[in-house]
């Protein structure tokens, strides 16, 4: 099984379990160690790889000890200093690691609740631990670029000049899509005024700085939403091309393949549209399987948004989970509502809502 499966794994036990989980050791045990043996790749079991507790003397502490240390050619690689799953990481400074960064050869430290991994190095000042990480990865929400840049940290892809090289252009890039979050969240006073002095010829008035924060808002939402569209037309145009060139022009398909009907995407767009109002529409997925079709949370099929039953022709339905109740097998519990017309799907907003929430 690849690191993405892995992590798609620890995202679905991390949301049945960890409420469950209420100590370091359990988290530890639940999260951490496999995440370092399973997605990193690394035998926690294996001395010359994990060393747990691992000690060095700090000028005057003596036998500190930061919970893991990844092992190359006898020595540390990259330092993990572990907390509880509830503990707040934006208010839980890396002291451990702050300390060691400087006297051991490990270039990378992880900070992390067994949920969210903060990646930090030394791009600042050399061989001291940066105050703010690099890389930081949220298992509840994953995105392929996630992927991508922790791919480097696996025992088969580790190659420290290259992860080096990319750590200062990632830190920054991060960042800066941290702020352009906040700022689509809630515009700053000079966010707004360049925005607006390039539209708006008469003086800013705090009525007009007022009206215009919340253009600049809209603006920017609306300008992601027709981006997000225009590349999903423009998939679902080259997906056409493409059925086009077959032999099977006279669309006399084989009854096994899977076809997505208009009337799935459009209640696809729908669910989109109810749910931009929470999340960026950007995280909102189809997959299409030969019973239903499902609207997913960041492409995960763990994450159902809920599912389109629209293949019988005589009886549409739409099926919903924002219960979260679940069977004995684990299997979350779906509730179908028949449908009239695809806009009775808006009847049910609050729903989609509910689940998405869950999720987030």
């Amino acid at each position: 099984m690849g690191m993405s499966e892995e992590i798609d794994k620890l995202t679905f036990k991390i949301s049945e379990k960890s409420d469950l989980v209420k100590t370091e050791e359990a988290t530890k045990t639940a999260f951490i160690l496999p995440f370092i043996r399973l997605v990193l790749g690394y035998d926690h079991t294996d001395p010359a790889e994990v060393v747990p507790e691992f000690t060095a003397d700090v000028g005057i502490k003596q036998g500190e000890k930061v919970d893991y240390a990844i092992m190359s050619e006898g020595k540390p690689i990259i330092l993990i200093e572990c907390k509880t799953t509830k503990t707040d990481l934006d208010k839980e400074h890396a002291s451990q690691l702050y300390r060691y960064f400087s006297v051991t050869e490990a270039k990378f430290g992880i900070l992390t609740n067994g949920i969210i991994f903060r990646f930090y190095t030394d791009i600042d000042e050399p061989n001291k631990m940066d105050q703010k990480p690099f890389f930081e990865i949220d298992l509840r929400n994953v995105t392929d670029t996630d992927k991508k840049e922790l791919k480097q940290f696996t025992k088969s892809s580790f190659d420290l000049e290259n992860i080096l090289a990319s750590a200062s252009e990632l830190k920054y890039k991060n960042e800066m899509k941290k702020i352009l979050a906040e700022q689509l969240k809630d515009p700053s006073d000079d966010f707004v005024r360049f925005f607006a002095k390039k539209v708006y010829s008469s003086p800013l008035t705090k009525n007009a700085k007022t009206q215009f924060a919340q253009i600049t808002k809209s603006a920017l939402n609306e300008f992601i939403k027709d981006r997000v569209d225009e590349r999903l037309e423009k998939a679902l145009a080259s997906e056409n091309a493409e059925e086009k060139t077959t032999e099977d022009i006279d669309f006399k398909r084989d009854k096994s393949e899977i076809i997505t009907t208009e009337e799935e995407w459009e209640g696809y767009y729908i669910a989109k549209a109810i749910l931009s109002e929470l999340i960026d529409p950007a995280r909102v997925f189809i997959r299409n399987r030969h019973n239903y079709c499902s609207v997913l949370l960041d492409d995960n099929k763990y994450k159902v948004l809920c599912r389109m039953h629209f293949k019988s022709r005589k009886l549409k339905s739409v099926g919903f989970f924002d219960n979260q109740e679940k069977r004995a097998s684990g299997a979350k519990i779906e509730e179908k509502v028949t449908i009239d017309n695809l806009n009775d799907i808006y009847k049910h907003s609050e729903k989609l809502k509910s689940t998405a929430k869950h999720y987030i």
